[in-house]
């Protein structure tokens, strides 16, 4: 073992390991309970640094405190971003007349439109701790509107949202690291501004995002249809268009990522560069065996992926690509491998120091396992074909060749599905609850076309400013439509995709078994079997909530048995019960029943079945849960104090409550303390005779950076609704 060790530091393995040690300093910086300060993180980096230094002699010591010093770095790095990040967020819901500069203009699927604005100041009310930069949406923008206007109008504006579940994606983490304050729409149409100063207004990355616009309702205009709204998807990054249900048939067939611009885009369209060059350079033999050609080449598709970069609007994923890419092909300049595990290690090292917080999302986690999975498999394929004896290759005939050619790409592409979908899973379903059954047989259909429609998008890009693009477009809108309808059949044949929620320790598991078997190159990979074997076995040693609330009191989810999830309301948040329902693996929303005031006939709640849905009339609902406990919904204190003789949870809605039951064992749960700690997750134990239900938060306190603005909220200092005061009744003016 001490032999396959050394072999493996000997090979590099230390370098490698470096971006997983700045990521697990990051991720102990997230999971904090309270917000650190800056100085001891730093005393740490400048402990480590010098025990890492006196420690050389010993190598085994060393190594750890050069564990420990990168840990410490990964950590500061988060602190810093968060520290630098010091986004403003809306307290609390509010109303009034903004003026700002548009940021980003995003014509929506539904006929809306999404405006990114930088405030510039708001009146009637004016507020006191404004946020810097919106989003909010529009039914129509006036004629003219661009990135740079200046446009005013009244606005209801609300605070980011927290998690809609305890451990599921917290809205209110993502838009701290976005810059975005607070989110609305206008109550009237937006109005532009005339600029006092037309010379000068428009900044670069306003002239950037407006021949991105440009661009895309060009190719909108061209193409057409849903086909259209995805080219532009894929030219120029504008995806807000493209309709849901086409967005949830790629979902459930797992080929949603062709539709995110990230490695897959930037590796076509750097291929698609290369490939045209160097068949260029060989109708010049003479020039091409004289000039490192194949450099040329790399040198030209770095740039047009730097190009890509800009004009599809610098997304994150798109800038992790980048970096990845930019690397191999950089390392192609210096003659070196491309496609290499440290050229990775580069990217995540670049990625994790610039965003940190990028480090605990999907999009990073599901890219990098993907590329580290298929690297680590290319290596191992191309030692185990460079230790193999092989005869000299028969001879065939054409069509033997090409079927023998036709055979090995299709089974080169099942093994890339595979392998990056293998690495990706567990990812997956911790962040989303959701599998897609036939991913493999959607992307092997698919890829052929995505290839080639990535093509024309290039020769599109190309031939755009000469005005002969229109062909290419053509073509590529009828590549799309084959695509939409390929993937909208795939998905009518899907089974239920949703898959409940697995444990956290089975993802980081996972996670160690991953980084073993890509990064080991000796026997020392099959340490990855015992970790693996261990992630798979703890998948289901999760704990399912017996029922979800929302974080503004207004929805309540629970599970009654049979894929069935009764709901509190007839109309509810789509995004919300969607969640709701993948975590909780129902198939069916049961609405509840309502009755007129006094027309309900329980006449007692005891006596309703288990697993009954929510029964309503007046401010009550009542619901019985499989288990047997008794959950009442109020609208006010006072509907809810009769169900403090039989519920075992009761809900009000209503910020000004409080506990109206003497009773301890009755479960309480107001508005107010929802506002304070987020969406709950409530677990019944029919076991306990003295504590029948238990309750867990999304958010906890002391509040970290990204959660501060909750406390403000007038449901969390307790008060009702603002009410707007009505205007004086103007007195008769008596006769002249």
């Amino acid at each position: 073992m001490a032999e396959a060790a050394s072999t493996e530091l000997d090979r590099g393995i230390g370098f490698l390991l470096v971006p997983v040690f700045l990521a697990a300093g990051v991720i102990l910086y997230y999971s904090l309970s309270a917000e650190p300060d800056l100085y001891r993180p730093l005393a740490a980096v400048a402990l480590m640094a010098l025990c890492a230094a006196v420690s050389r002699p010993w190598l085994k010591t060393h190594l750890v405190f050069m564990a420990a010093l990168f840990c410490a770095l990964g950590f500061v790095a988060a602190k810093v971003e968060t520290w630098r990040a010091a986004t403003p967020m809306l307290g609390s819901e509010i109303q009034t007349r903004l003026t700002g500069r548009v940021v980003i203009a995003e014509e929506m699927a539904n006929g809306r439109v999404r405006l990114t604005i930088d405030l510039v100041s708001t009146a009637h009310p004016k507020l006191r701790y404004a946020p810097d930069r919106v989003r909010v949406s529009a039914r129509r923008i006036p004629a003219g509107m661009k990135a740079g206007s200046l446009v005013t109008g009244y606005a209801r504006l609300l605070p980011p949202t927290g998690p809609v579940r305890p451990e599921s994606y917290d809205f209110s983490f993502d838009s701290y690291f976005s810059g975005i304050g607070g989110s609305g729409f206008f109550l009237g149409d937006p109005k532009l501004i005339p600029p006092t100063d037309p010379i000068g207004q428009t900044s670069i990355a306003s002239a950037i995002e407006n021949a991105r616009e440009n661009i895309a309702d060009h190719i909108r205009s061209t193409v057409g249809g849903p086909e259209g709204e995805i080219a532009a998807a894929l030219i120029v990054g504008v995806r807000a268009g493209i309709p849901e249900d086409i967005n949830e048939a790629m979902r459930r067939t797992g080929i949603y990522h062709i539709i995110s611009i990230s490695g897959l885009h930037m590796a076509l369209v750097a291929g698609t560069v290369m490939l045209l060059l160097r068949g260029a350079f060989a109708l010049f033999p003479d020039f091409s065996s004289r000039r490192p050609v194949k450099k040329y080449a790399a040198a030209i598709a770095l740039m047009s992926i730097a190009a890509y970069l800009v004009i599809s609007g610098v997304v994150v994923a798109a800038e992790r690509s980048f970096i990845m890419l930019a690397v191999m092909l950089i390392a192609v300049l210096f003659d070196r491998a491309a496609l290499t595990m440290r050229n990775l290690a580069i990217s995540a090292i670049a990625v994790i120091l610039v965003s940190p917080h990028e480090v605990v999302g999907p999009s990073f986690q599901m890219s990098f396992a993907a590329t580290a999975a298929l690297v680590g498999a290319y290596a191992g394929w191309s030692d185990y074909r460079a230790g193999k004896v092989r005869a000299p290759p028969a001879k065939r005939s054409f069509l033997r060749f090409m079927s023998h050619k036709l055979a090995v790409g299709v089974g080169g592409a099942a093994m890339t599905s595979i392998i990056a979908g293998s690495a990706t899973a567990l990812f997956a379903i911790w962040h989303f609850q959701r599998v897609s059954p036939l991913s493999l047989l959607a992307n092997l259909a698919i890829m052929p076309i995505v290839t080639i429609v990535m093509f024309l998008a290039v020769a599109s890009a190309v031939m755009m400013p000469f005005g002969f693009d229109g062909p290419f477009l053509y073509l590529m809108g009828k590549g799309l439509a084959a695509m939409i309808a390929i993937s909208a059949w795939i998905s009518e044949w899907s089974p239920v995709d949703a898959v409940g929620l697995i444990s956290i320790h089975s993802v980081l598991l996972a996670t160690i078994a991953l980084v073993i078997a890509t990064m080991a190159t000796t026997w020392l990979r099959l340490a990855a079997i015992p970790f693996a074997a261990a992630a798979v076995m703890i998948i289901p040693q999760v704990r399912t909530p017996d029922l979800l609330i929302s974080e503004d009191a207004h929805l309540v989810a629970m599970p009654i048995g049979g894929g069935e999830l009764a709901i509190n309301r007839a109309r509810s948040n789509e995004f919300t019960t969607d969640n709701w329902k993948r975590a909780l693996k129902a198939e069916t929303i049961v609405p509840p029943e309502t009755f007129a005031k006094g027309t309900l006939d329980i006449a007692d709640p005891v006596d309703l079945p288990p697993g009954s849905p929510f029964y309503c009339t007046g401010d009550l609902c009542i619901g019985r849960h499989p288990s047997g406990a008794i959950v009442a919904l109020a609208e006010k204190r006072e509907a809810a104090r009769p169900a403090c003789d039989f519920a075992d949870l009761i809900v009000i809605n209503d910020a000004t409550a409080y506990n109206p039951c003497r009773d301890p064992r009755v479960l309480v749960v107001t508005k107010r303390q929802l506002a304070r700690d987020g969406s709950a997750a409530v677990f019944f134990d029919p076991q306990s005779a003295t504590a029948r239900a238990t309750i867990q938060y999304a958010v906890e306190k002391p509040y970290r950076p990204w959660h501060e603005q909750r406390r403000y909220s007038r449901e969390a200092r307790g008060l009702a609704p603002y009410k707007k005061p009505e205007k004086p009744k103007a007195k008769p003016q008596p006769p002249q």
